[in-house]
């Protein structure tokens, strides 16, 4: 089966575990890995398993652009910005892995088909794409007023790319879980966690919901939601069972990670480079079947 090769901006700990995912892709294949530092980790081992490397970012790229035709952005939020520019003109296709928030905002099991033909797709956040599918699901039965979720991540796992941009994350989420969740207002707040041994992420969302009366239909659409998510993120579940308080309801999640390049316990790191390989496979999968 042809696949469409990719590209990885970032050598860092999320585009180093992306590799790993693209790798097992029906529809992707490496093209190559993009850096600035010649010695990160990343590009180490895409070269040790063969791949292109480039050391100079994405100059670099722009002088070969033959190598991919989709691109994950895997840096961060304000270098994003520079990186759309010169990536639209010359025509390549971005997931957009930070919290620049330049495309639409995609959650998967969301709203995926609606923009797989989008020149560059926003992944929101970790805790964007762990809360964001359980408030639609909950605003799908029952219209959400308000949705407050708290993201807990393991210290570890929250390197200086994340730590870098927690204002982007904590006004990226938020907008997500309105513009996507369907909440007409939402909050998101991040908490990292110092744990020894390090946890697992864990998320809370609470949800005020327009009309009680209607908790084995959100149960059910919970659940259905759930098993969605885990299509591509086989660690993703609930805690327990939605509690029901009048009009709030709240949902406990924990992600455990696919143990690729993080430690299980990075589930927030997991299940951005889990969500950006489905998005990117059907990228691949509309242009490969339609296209050519």
């Amino acid at each position: 089966m042809k696949k469409m090769k990719a590209a990885i901006l970032g050598s860092g700990n999320i585009g180093t575990d992306l590799m790993y995912k693209i790798e097992r892709s029906d529809w992707l294949e490496m093209g190559v890995m993009i850096g600035i530092d010649p010695e990160s980790e990343g590009l180490k081992r895409a070269k040790e398993r063969g791949y292109p490397v480039i050391d100079n970012g994405i100059s670099g790229f722009l002088e070969h652009p033959e190598q991919a035709d989709i691109v994950f952005d895997a840096t961060s939020a304000k270098t994003h910005l520079r990186h759309d520019k010169a990536l639209r003109e010359i025509g390549k296709q971005v997931v957009d892995l930070t919290p620049a928030a330049i495309g639409p905002f995609v959650v998967p099991s969301v709203n995926l088909g609606q923009h797989v033909e989008a020149p560059n797709v926003n992944m929101i956040t970790c805790g964007g794409q762990a809360t964001i599918p359980i408030v639609h699901a909950i605003n799908r039965v029952s219209a959400v007023d308000y949705a407050e979720i708290v993201a807990a991540v393991a210290s570890k796992s929250a390197g200086p790319g994340t730590r870098a941009n927690i204002d982007e994350f904590t006004r990226t989420t938020a907008r997500g879980i309105e513009i996507i969740g369907g909440a007409k207002k939402g909050k998101a707040i991040i908490i990292l966690n110092p744990a020894e041994p390090p946890l697992l992420m864990r998320d809370t969302i609470h949800a005020l919901v327009a009309e009680k009366g209607k908790e084995a239909e959100i149960v059910s659409s919970i659940h259905q939601m759930v098993a969605s998510v885990q299509q591509y993120v086989p660690g993703y579940r609930l805690i327990g069972e939605p509690i029901f308080e009048g009009n709030r309801i709240t949902v406990f999640l924990e992600v455990e990670g696919a143990g690729d390049f993080f430690p299980p316990y990075s589930g927030n790191l997991d299940i951005m480079t889990a969500a950006a390989t489905k998005v990117g496979e059907e990228m691949a999968k509309k242009r490969l079947l339609f296209h050519t």
